[in-house]
Order: C-alpha cells, then structure tokens, then sequence
C-alpha cells in the first residue's frame, strides 16, 4: 500500500466516504488511489469544475450532516483555489479536512513551477492545524490529527502531501524514539456545565419578565428545548440567519430573523426584553441585540471563546445546546402572567400581514418578495433550502416560513457570493431523497451557479429524487450593494459597479439538458414554482425582478433616511426607487387589503 491508498482507507476509517475536488499533476498520486476506490465502491468522488466550489461543498456538507466535510485540490493554483471556502468553514465554525498536493520534496525552495509556501498560505485559513508530510509514515498522524481536529473544534485543517511522496511505499511510524502512534477513537468530553452554573443561570431566568430567546446554529439540533423553555418562560425566539432551521416558523412566538435582514419582532423583542438567552450564537450586529445593561443575560455555547463576545452577560455557561438546555429545564419555573407572551404573539401575527401586503405590491415586472412568499406554502416537507448573499438572502430570512424536519443555510460569517449553488449541490449529495431549492441572485449566479450547473447535470441521474430546484432573480443588478450604497452611503446606483449584463438563465438549463423555467408575470409566479416542483429533472427557475424594491431593514433610522434622501439627486432611477420604496412604505403601515 503506498501513501496515497494508505490516506484513502484511512480517511474511510474515520467515516469520511464522499470527497469533493479537482484533479491536477500535484496530487496525482492521490488521483489515482482516489479511481481504485470509487471503483470498489468505498469513496464518493464529486468532481467539481472549480477548487473553491469543492470547498463550499465541503462546508456545506459538514452543516447539513453534522460530520466533517472532505476536499482536495492539486498544487499551486488548485490549493490557492480553496480558500475562500475554506474561510467559509472557519467563520461559520464547522470542520473541513482539506488534502493538497504540492511539488516534490526535492524541489520546494527552488521556486519551481507552481511551488507556494502552502503553510503560509493556509496558516489563517486552518491555524489550528496544518501539516506538510515529508516522511511515509506521518500521513498517518497527519490525517488523524487533522480529522480530530476539525471535528472537535469544528474548524478547517489542511494536510499537503508533495507529490514525490504520493506513492511510497507506506509503513506504519516504527516503535522508536521520535515516533507517535495516533488512532481514531471518539472523544468523549463533557457537554453540560456544572450544576452550579445551570442554578445561577435558572435564577436570572426565572427572576425575568420580559424574557428573549436567541437561537443560532449552535441550536440546529435543541428544537425541542427551545420550545419547552419558551413555553415555560413565556418568552419569544428570535433566530440569527444560520439558525433559521432551529425552530418552525409557524409557531406564533417565533418572531424570525434578527439583523438588518431580520424582522420588526424581533427588533421589538430585543429592545424591550429585560432578560436575553443567546443560545448557540455569534451574531455580530450588537446594535440590533438588547442595550447593554437593559436585561440580563445567559449564554450558552460549546465554545467558551464566544461567550461574552456580543453581549455583556451575567452568566455564560460552556456546553452543547441540548444538552444544556435539557439540564437547564427542570430548574426553571412556569411564568403565568402571559402578557409579554401574547404580546409578541399579536406582534407576530401583525408582522406577517405586513410581509403578505409588501410581497403583493405591483413591481416592474416581479416584486421578488411574491416570488418567496410564493414558494413559502408550497415547500415541500422536509425541503433544503439555500441561499447566497446579496437582497435575495432578505426575502429567504424574512417571507420562508421553515417547517419542522427543512433545513437551511448559506454562507453566514464570511457572507460570501456565490456559494448558494454549492451548498445546493452538497445538500443534493448528502439527502438525494429530498427536494432542494438554491435561492440565488443573477450576481451569484454568474460568479458560480453558472459553472456548479455543469457539476449538477453530470450527477442528477443518480438521485432518487432528481428535484433540485435554482431560483435566480434576474434584475441585472448587484443589488444588495446597490441599496446598501444608498442608504449608507447616501449616493445613487453606480452603473459602472452595480449593473450586470442579462443573461437567459432559463436557457441555459435547456443547453445542460435540464428544464428551463421563465416567469415575469405576478399571477403565474404560483403555477412557476408548481411546475418546477412537477419536473422530473433539476430546474433553473428565472424571474425577472424589479430591482428597485427596497429591502426595508426592521427599523429604520435617522441616518438611513437621511443618506437615501440624500442618494436621490444622483439616483439614476430615481423614479423608480422613490415608486418602489412608498408602496413598501406603505404596505408596512396599510397591511390590510392589496396595494
């Protein structure tokens, strides 16, 4: 067995049975004992047509399946490839093992073709561990520390093999001074704090009146509990943008998504709140949480460097979610005055008329919120929902309403474009039963959805269920940018930056031999998504949105307003924005009835 079968069986060993990547000559050992067993039937190879969407797979992977995601990249330009998924992972703290090839031993320091300082250019991206092996029998404490690693600490770590050392011959590290013998055991750790902790955590809890729940992706899988500790605290849940799957929308005290994406709920919730519970969180914009000093507030997260990070808390308490939360339920006491409750609940139910009154606000030729508040009743259960960045990802946090059993994410810490279609094609991969749906913006679409369609007409054939639906707003704009230039920056669109050629997404599909949806009429938006949901193959769905409905933050302020009154003398489509901008205005007010 040489190095590069060894790493192969080893990664197995450790579950790690479906590897996302591109090949090249720097890795062509590993290649080549990759064929060997995807012939035997051992390894699941997706070949992507671009390093960084194997990354993004990767991470996807890790998010959707709990396990660690795997990927490799040849030398040089395939390795420098990688990293801005790899980033991905690290900002949105899941494990990714990455495998890179580099030139041989004998040439690195001779600036040969393609030779990069791999260890200097991986040492942000993977800090906690990267490795260059040099000798046979290192691969193998190599990969398990690498694993382990990324796994427990829920981080990239890279393992570079130079080419030359591909295929020796492996033996395992000698019974000798200088050598280390790894395994691949589990880790058992513990995962509730201490029972003083939880006591003082309860007290807070119980002493509150006005109590507010933030769920993150550290609570994906506590949806039980959450529910339970806001039934008995009579609190609201508010979730940051990578928890939108912790708990179903359609419980009445669910007040959505937080941040400047988020909803007015739970604006009001935070600010009003004399009590916080952040659960499996990082969320970064601190201006939306409660003001410091206004409530106390517990924490509880698996990793204690991010206790403490966004708000001053009272009591932090390091441990899994569920595990925490389970703990923390018997210790808490049922609140029965209930005002704060119905309170948020009347909030919720009023937000959600508003959101139905801006969806059905005319537009030029599609309001992009119809085409989510669309699809929203038409999910199919246990759906797979993406999203990339830009506007689309405010109408994915605020008008889909999330079922318990769907599960959902994008890009998050890094808020990457184009990682949507990925993140689609990974979910794909791991749940080919289930029907998945990529929400994405022409932007994204042109920067990777375009190439990872490729990637998907070569493996549809082999899902149970071939349903895996693109969305791609077409308005030809990088709007997220655009509407964040006019009310932050008070300046109109620069078409120079922000405008985008058109492009016929819909038949493109048709070259791939997928289907090819076009919708730009308000009344067939609802029979669009019906036949994407009927086909029998993947489906590009486009709609041609207007670009100038704005996405309303939950609460404007003094400055917003006065930067975008200040934008409309340089707006080039002044007309169309101050339009665009009064019906959603105005919906927001009139909710009631069609505008």
């Amino acid at each position: 067995m040489n190095v590069s079968e060894f790493l192969w069986k080893r990664l197995q060993e450790w579950g790690l049975k479906r590897a996302y990547g591109y090949p090249g000559d720097g890795a062509g050992g590993i290649d080549v004992a990759l064929q060997r067993e995807v012939d035997a039937g051992h390894v699941e190879y997706v070949q992507v047509r671009h390093e960084e969407m194997a990354a993004f797979m990767a991470t996807a992977h890790a998010k959707f399946t709990g396990q660690v995601g795997l990927c490799f990249a040849t030398s040089g330009p395939g390795a420098i490839h990688l990293l801005n998924g790899l980033y991905d992972a690290r900002l949105d703290h899941v494990g990714v093992v990455a495998i890179m090839g580099q030139q041989a031993r004998t040439a690195i320091g001779t600036n040969y073709q393609q030779e990069i300082d791999l260890q200097s250019l991986c040492k942000d991206v993977a800090g906690e561990y990267i490795v260059t092996v040099t000798e046979p029998s290192q691969i193998r404490h190599a990969l398990d520390r690498a694993v382990r690693i990324a796994r427990d600490r829920r981080t990239p770590t890279v393992v570079i093999v130079p080419n030359d050392l591909q295929e020796l011959p492996y033996s395992d590290p000698p019974v000798a001074h200088g050598s280390t013998h790894t395994g691949i055991g589990m880790t058992v750790g513990s995962k509730v704090p201490e029972d003083t902790g939880l006591r003082l955590a309860a007290d807070i809890l119980n002493a509150g009146r006005k109590v507010a729940i933030l769920a993150g992706a550290g609570a994906l899988e506590a949806t039980d509990q959450l529910i339970q500790i806001a039934d008995i605290l009579g609190a609201g849940i508010a979730k940051a943008l990578l928890g939108k799957a912790a708990v179903p929308d359609e419980l009445p005290f669910v007040t959505g998504s937080i941040g400047l994406l988020g909803t007015k709920p739970s604006w009001d919730l935070m600010k009003e709140c004399d009590t916080f519970l952040m659960v499996g969180s990082t969320f970064p914009y601190s201006e939306f949480l409660p003001r410091p000093g206004q409530a106390r507030g517990v924490q509880i997260d698996i990793n204690g460097a991010n206790l403490s990070l966004r708000y001053p808390m009272e009591v932090n308490l390091q441990g899994d979610s569920a595990a925490t939360l389970r703990a923390l339920i018997p210790l808490l006491q049922h609140k029965g005055d209930r005002a704060w409750r119905t309170r948020i609940e009347k909030d919720v139910a009023q937000w959600w008329k508003v959101l139905e009154a801006r969806a059905m606000t005319g537009a030029r030729p599609l309001n992009p919120q119809r085409v989510f508040w669309e699809l929203s009743p038409r999910l199919p259960e246990n759906a797979i929902i993406t999203a990339d960045s830009g506007s689309v990802a405010n109408w994915y946090a605020r008008d889909l309403k999330m079922r318990r059993g769907m599960k959902a994410s994008l890009s998050g810490g890094l808020a990457s474009l184009g990682a949507g279609t990925p993140y689609a094609m990974a979910a794909k991969m791991a749940y080919p039963e289930r029907t998945v749906i990529a929400c994405m913006g022409d932007g994204a679409m042109q920067m990777n959805g375009l190439n990872v369609m490729i990637t998907i007409s070569r493996y549809w054939k082999q899902w149970s269920n071939p349903r895996l639906i693109v969305l791609v707003l077409n308005n030809q704009d990088l709007n997220q940018v655009t509407w964040e230039e006019r009310i932050q920056l008070g300046a109109g669109k620069t078409d120079s930056t922000q405008s985008i050629p058109d492009f016929p997404y819909h038949r493109y599909a048709g070259l791939l031999d997928l289907r090819g949806i076009y919708v730009d009429d308000p009344a067939h938006v609802g029979a669009a998504w019906e036949e994407a949901l009927a086909a029998d193959r993947p489906v590009i769905l486009e709609a041609r949105t207007d670009p100038n409905v704005p996405p309303l933050p939950p609460h404007i302020t003094m400055q917003q307003a006065r930067a975008f009154l200040t934008s409309l003398p340089t707006e080039p489509e002044r007309a169309s924005v101050i339009m665009g901008s009064a019906k959603e205005l105005l919906a927001s007010i009139l909710p009631v009835g069609k505008t």
